[in-house]
């Protein structure tokens, strides 16, 4: 199904061709000014310049070409050359008619769908989610779900960090507490012990403990560098204990990021990338493309086009250790071999800049990638205090995300118990509920890139460009769909948006208006990777909603037909509402 620009583009394009103009000047807008007009074309004003013409002339030369069309109600030439346009009620209807019948509200589906990888975990095993790990998985589950929405098959991936010297840290810090494992007998026969020798709490008990000891303990630092070369050599003692880190590690993970509605198609890790390192390598040097520098093998990333110079990507170093760079090399081997995406997409603080136009560039240069390839670098901005600062605990620790979760739960538990008298428990229920959408929204509403202030008051406002604003509007829309089957209504019955002989208010015109702005929203969020745009529309079409509601009496209404058509109206506002916000991850509640 077109989108509606695209088809009032179409006929006022035509019209310009019928009046001997390039049909490029008959683009249509959203009008600027939506006080005189509802749509605008200003394409003769540069079709002036080409035809030698004043453009209120070209301007009313097409409007009288189109002035018995019956798409439009208004449609006036305004000096010095505008086409401003208001569309009819019968065409609005009929677009919205379809909407309701059309699968995804008439989505455009692609012809060739893209496989798409997104990488938004990050986070390390062996400790505790924090706060910094809140914008990677907010961004990218809702860059996930509106891929997966627009029709490509999209893997989202946790990438975690699972390889490196912490993991070393943590063997040699668990041999000093139980130096009688099975693990640190050199002499041991036999099959490992299934069960881990820690919980989850012990665990994140020696991630730090281990990593301040590796700072002031240079024998035990060394000691940690032998324990990580060992495993990553695939010593089985280490190998098995690293097993149960992992095991441990992930199940507490999931069970953060499902707290979050954070769902990942692949747990894999840096250690997955390894065994693809040494032929890399080796095939790096082989086409000249990485060369021995200061001991170190780098590639050199510049290009001629560089406004600042860019140090080269050290694959190796000096002492024959790999980096993240290499890591992420390989990583995106491992991609191609096992997945052939299309595009891999990575949500990653945009301090790493840098980083990642040394793997990219590098990935071309060494021809890891095909021409086609498409890798993208989505950089989040960082979740500061109301200090300005990034966001710490009051005793400037960094905050646990469980932490955080439960504070914001809290706050919106007290509006909620201020507001009204509920149930405990469905308070508490609902708080979860509203808690998360008011985390989440406060996040994504915030174009990525930006950084923003994390102010807890405003996030769980039931007021403003808020979650949960929103949210109270699809509750708002539900319990007048609940009253209306309470008076006798049907909600099943087939109705048509727009009774034949009423007219539209402007308000019932101006949430139909909006309405019908939603796939090329969705078409520009997927295209531009932002979900900020799916939250700015949520926000546009529920004040939109909410004054139409305000001025029209819906269960009052005594003209059946017209109520039917209100009541078909809501339907499809609260069905693209609920849409919406699960492509930004999180649902609404029955009542608030």
């Amino acid at each position: 199904m077109k989108k509606i620009l695209e088809q009032i583009g179409e006929v006022v394009s035509n019209a310009f061709v019928t009046c001997g103009y390039e049909a490029g000047y008959g683009r249509v807008t959203i009008s600027n000014r939506p006080d005189l007009c509802e749509y605008q074309c200003n394409g003769a004003m540069a079709a002036a310049k080409a035809y030698k013409k004043a453009p209120i002339a070209i301007a009313t030369e097409v409007v009288d070409s189109l002035k018995d069309n019956d798409l439009f109600e208004e449609i006036v030439a305004i000096a010095p050359g505008f086409i401003n346009i208001k569309i009819s009620k019968d065409f609005l209807c009929d677009y919205l008619n379809k909407m309701v019948n059309e699968d995804k509200f008439g989505l455009e589906m692609p012809e060739n769908p893209l496989t798409i990888m997104v990488d938004y975990g990050g986070a390390n095993v062996a400790k505790p989610l924090h706060v910094g790990h809140l914008r990677p998985a907010i961004i990218g589950e809702s860059v996930k779900r509106i891929c997966k929405y627009v029709g490509h098959n999209v893997i989202g991936d946790a990438h975690l960090g699972d390889w490196g010297l912490p993991m070393g840290q943590v063997i040699e810090e668990t041999k000093d507490r139980q130096p009688n494992l099975p693990y640190f007998n050199p002499d041991f026969k036999g099959e490992y012990p299934t069960e881990a020798p820690f919980t989850i709490s012990e665990l994140e008990e020696i991630y730090p403990a281990a990593s301040a000891k590796c700072k002031v303990d240079e024998a035990f630092k060394a000691r940690a560098h032998e324990a990580t070369f060992k495993l990553q050599n695939y010593d089985p003692a280490y190998t098995a204990l690293w097993k149960h880190i992992m095991n441990v590690s992930k199940a507490d993970l999931k069970k953060n990021y499902d707290s979050l509605q954070v769902f990942f198609d692949l747990w894999k890790g840096e250690s997955d990338a390894q065994p693809y390192i040494e032929d890399m390598i080796n095939d790096m040097i082989a086409k000249g493309v990485a060369y021995e520098s200061q001991g170190a093998l780098v590639v050199d990333i510049a290009e001629p086009t560089d406004k600042k110079e860019l140090p080269p990507c050290i694959v190796r170093k000096s002492d024959g250790a790999y980096l993240y760079e290499t890591t992420d090399l390989a990583t995106i081997i491992e991609r191609v071999k096992l997945y052939n995406p299309d595009q891999e997409i990575y949500v990653v603080d945009k301090r790493q800049d840098l980083h990642f136009i040394q793997v990219f560039r590098a990935a071309r240069k060494a021809g890891l990638v095909s021409p086609e390839h498409k890798l993208d670098f989505l950089g989040f901005g960082t979740m500061n205090g109301k200090d300005g600062k990034p966001f710490k605990t009051r005793d400037g620790g960094v905050l646990r995300l469980e932490a955080l979760v439960k504070d914001i739960n809290e706050a919106v538990y007290n509006r909620i118990i201020e507001n009204r008298e509920v149930d405990e428990a469905e308070a508490r229920e609902n708080a979860k509920i509203i808690g998360l959408a008011a985390l989440k929204y406060g996040d994504l509403s915030n174009q990525a890139s930006k950084d923003y202030v994390f102010d807890v008051d405003r996030f769980t406002s039931f007021e403003g460009n808020t979650g949960p604003y929103i949210l109270y509007t699809i509750v708002r829309i539900k319990s007048i769909l609940n009253k209306y089957v309470e008076n006798g209504g049907d909600l099943e019955s087939v109705k048509t948006i727009g009774a034949a002989e009423s007219v539209l208010s402007d308000s019932e015109k101006g949430l139909m208006l909006q309405i019908t702005r939603l796939n090329e929203m969705l078409e520009n969020a997927y295209e531009e990777i932002a979900p900020h745009k799916v939250c700015q529309y949520c926000y546009e079409l529920s004040d939109a909603f909410n004054k139409f509601y305000h001025e029209t009496k819906i269960i009052a209404e005594e003209d059946k037909t017209r109520q039917a058509g209100w009541i078909e109206l809501l339907k499809l506002t609260k069905n693209i509402l609920l849409t919406c916000i699960d492509l930004l991850g999180f649902e609404a509640p029955e009542r608030m």
